[in-house]
């Protein structure tokens, strides 16, 4: 069996996209705080999306990986794994060695970013501020910087670049409390695609030879 080490780190593509569904509650300065509402009031009507993202790590070079999600479902294609999660299995396939390990999906697993928890960790864990307005190309982007304030976290801070003109989530940047730093960059977005929820469940049949590790 191969050892799984990218879950977390997987799934802060899905917390972030799917972040500000929710109203945020006041805990930062009045600009920063219009921002995310802003965007919170774009992003709460989207009920399914896809996205295909690039995600680099200080000093490496940059990835691709993509990501369905459809309420707590979701299915991320990224570092040579293919994740389908329905909510309440989470089967992680690896294309290596043909091999798939089921588990319960366990939303504290994601910590802070986990997606079905990022609602109320965002709420509770974290303050924000408005740190600048940059220009890149045609686009204006507006930068928000949320700093961590639970003592046990992973994440020290985040910082956020959202498109001035619509609101949409341009990349953000992790900052890790041990030192790494991840920067994920939104390459196309596609909302309110119509996907049915097998698509989030694994089937074997689709993978000839497929060896099954199950770890519930």
């Amino acid at each position: 069996m191969k050892k799984i080490t990218s879950f977390s780190f997987v799934l802060s593509i899905v917390a972030f996209a799917s972040v500000f569904t929710t109203s945020v509650q006041a805990q930062g300065d009045k600009k920063s705080t219009a921002i995310l509402d802003a965007m919170s009031n774009k992003y709460q009507k989207i009920k399914s999306f896809k996205a295909i993202f690039t995600y680099t790590p200080e000093g490496g070079k940059a990835l691709k990986g993509d990501a369905t999600v459809k309420g707590t479902k979701f299915r991320l294609k990224m570092a040579g794994q293919e994740i389908f999660n329905d909510g309440k299995l989470m089967a992680t396939y690896i294309k290596e060695t043909n091999e798939v390990n089921y588990q319960d999906f366990d939303p504290s697993a994601g910590g802070d970013l986990d997606p079905t928890r990022i609602y109320s960790a965002y709420k509770k864990g974290f303050k924000y501020a408005f740190l600048q307005e940059k220009k890149e190309g045609n686009q204006v982007y507006e930068v928000v910087e949320l700093t961590s304030t639970g003592k046990n976290s992973q994440v020290e801070k985040v910082q956020i670049q959202v498109n001035k003109a619509d609101k949409s989530i341009n990349s953000w940047k992790i900052f890790q409390k041990n030192g790494q730093k991840v920067t994920y960059k939104v390459e196309q977005f596609q909302p309110d695609v119509a996907i049915a929820d097998t698509y989030f469940t694994f089937n074997s049949k689709q993978f000839p030879g497929v060896e099954v590790v199950d770890l519930r």
